[in-house]
């Protein structure tokens, strides 16, 4: 069917439309609907905790070790082990997580976290407000962590604050 505004293209192909004012940059406008997702359940989140603790204490590993050796050659070994700690977070934690969705854990669960208005990772820095943001979630007694039982997007204080949700969607 064509358009009557739109003229005939000379060479038989159909014309594009003109684009839609009310959708700037193929995103629906405000108060549109977004896009729908099947949100991940909390029992899913904690498994994928889980997972990335035991990913970070790989990297806690030498800290213990430390201990054990004690004097200076301890001490560097603790060194070590911080340092290998912050390079394990900010890689799975801000890194992964925040450029692609999936941290070990996420993966492992097929779930992903994402902005809910674009259905894409949120970016590493956001992913380390969002581990920042997790104070929050245990001030309240831990109950921020709970919330995702009952809220409708499944999302804790940390990804209210950051505006992120977190989807089932196998890593492929």
């Amino acid at each position: 069917m064509s358009d009557p505004t739109i003229p005939p293209d000379p060479y038989g192909q159909e014309p594009t439309p003109p684009p839609n004012p009310y959708e700037p940059y193929g995103q629906p406008a405000y108060g549109y609907a977004s896009p729908s997702y099947a949100f991940a359940g909390w029992g899913q989140r904690v498994g994928a905790y889980l997972v990335d603790t035991l990913v970070l204490f790989v990297g806690y590993v030498p800290v213990l070790l430390g201990a054990l050796v004690g004097g200076g050659a301890g001490t560097f070994i603790q060194l070590i082990g911080v340092v290998t700690t912050i390079g394990v977070f900010v890689w799975n934690i801000c890194l992964q997580g925040g450029n692609t969705g999936y941290t070990v854990g996420k993966a492992a669960l097929a779930i992903k976290l994402v902005k809910p208005e674009t259905g894409q990772p949120i970016g590493a820095g956001i992913a380390f407000l969002r581990a920042l943001c997790h104070i929050v979630d245990s001030l309240p007694c831990y109950i921020g962590y709970l919330w995702p039982l009952w809220d409708a997007k499944k999302q804790t204080f940390a990804d209210k604050i950051v505006g992120s949700v977190v989807i089932n969607q196998p890593k492929g």
